[in-house]
């Protein structure tokens, strides 16, 4: 079965297990889907959600980004960890993975946090009339990540204290991305290792903090 039918399987399952209203209840759902029927599904799972919402919550951002949706999984994460006046974008390349984000967002509860903006990742950044995003998450294709976040600086959509954390940094990786954040002055990075979702295989999540530029 095609990967890309995963997601339109996981609403269907949370559609009918999930508990309406209630966003731990869907995460879960969604969690329980994957490991038992579909540990394929790209989602950043819960052993290293645990180290997004961490990493969310201490950086307690405002406006926050995330670039690549799938089926709405992180972006529900995200959302639940801000601030109650916190505001999530999630851009989504795939119109079937927008359709079933906005679902699942709209089934969460979780309409008035989140907005999904359909298309090209580096088309909709350039098109952002946005002052400028706290928290970045980038879980879409790996190697996108570099040239969005070199877009991002260019726009000036990040800034001083921007955090931006990089999932899949070991599996299936993005080793353009961690050379360009570890090795700039513009970052201070932190590696959070831990386990590939819904697996016991390595992988983990890199946090770079956006310094200010003299």
């Amino acid at each position: 079965m095609s990967e890309k039918s995963v997601p339109p399987r996981i609403w269907e399952y949370v559609s009918e297990h999930a508990t309406k209203g209630d966003v731990d209840n869907v995460i879960d759902t969604i969690d329980q889907f994957c490991y038992k029927f579909e540990n394929r599904a790209s989602n950043v799972g819960d052993v290293k959600g645990k180290y997004l919402d961490q990493i969310v919550r201490s950086c307690n951002p405002k406006i926050a980004l995330e670039i690549g949706a799938y089926a709405g999984y992180s972006a529900l994460r995200i959302s639940r960890a801000l601030p109650a006046d916190g505001k999530l974008y999630s851009i989504e390349n795939n119109e079937s993975f927008v359709e079933v984000t906005r679902k699942m967002i709209t089934f969460a509860g979780m309409d008035n946090k989140i907005t999904v903006l359909s298309g090209c990742s580096q088309d909709v950044i350039r098109s952002l009339k946005i002052s400028g995003f706290d928290f970045v998450f980038l879980d879409h294709t790996k190697e996108l990540y570099k040239p969005d976040l070199l877009l991002l600086e260019e726009c000036n959509l990040i800034h001083s204290g921007s955090v931006i954390a990089a999932d899949n940094i070991v599996f299936p990786g993005c080793p353009e991305y961690l050379e360009y954040v570890r090795n700039s002055p513009k970052y201070d990075c932190t590696t959070y290792m831990s386990k590939l979702e819904y697996s016991d295989r390595e992988d983990g999540i890199e946090k770079a903090v956006y310094k200010k530029q003299d």
